[in-house]
């Protein structure tokens, strides 16, 4: 088979759909199934507008934080502990019984780390000048 290697920062969404699934489909024989499904919490303002939010799923009886966020106004009001908490909940519904999360913000990773999560990996320099921490929360009843 001949083959050509193509490097873009434009990828078709169709292509990007094709690796997913193969990869799936390998992790899935690999590992099992990971029954992956998208989880997000919302704080809607009284327009129904987000104003602070939590997404990321649930795989492999884990619970990863992919993203989250807090408007500006709402910050210092427990609002990331308030989401966490019913992200965990939905999660442990789900079966999940560990959570991780990822920050580069010294700031969010000690409000993580208020919520019970524990730091458990980082690298240097990611973005320059700051690390990016990994924290890691046991679900599970103790």
């Amino acid at each position: 088979m001949k083959t050509t290697l193509e490097t873009t920062a434009n990828p078709l969404p169709e292509e990007l759909t094709f690796l997913a699934e193969r990869l799936t489909a390998f992790n899935d024989s690999d590992v099992g199934a990971s029954e992956r499904k998208a989880l997000a919490v919302f704080v809607r303002g009284e327009d129904g507008a987000v104003v602070a939010g939590i997404s990321g799923y649930t795989a492999w009886g884990w619970l990863y934080v992919q993203w989250l966020w807090v408007d500006e106004r709402l910050r210092g009001q427990q609002m990331a502990g308030n989401m966490l908490a019913a992200a965990e909940q939905e999660a442990v519904a789900r079966g999940c019984r560990n959570a991780w999360i990822d920050t580069f913000n010294p700031n969010a990773a000690k409000v993580y780390q208020r919520q019970g999560y524990q730091p458990f990996g980082t690298l240097a320099d990611f973005p320059v000048g700051r690390s990016r921490i990994f924290l890691r929360k046991n679900l599970s009843p103790a």
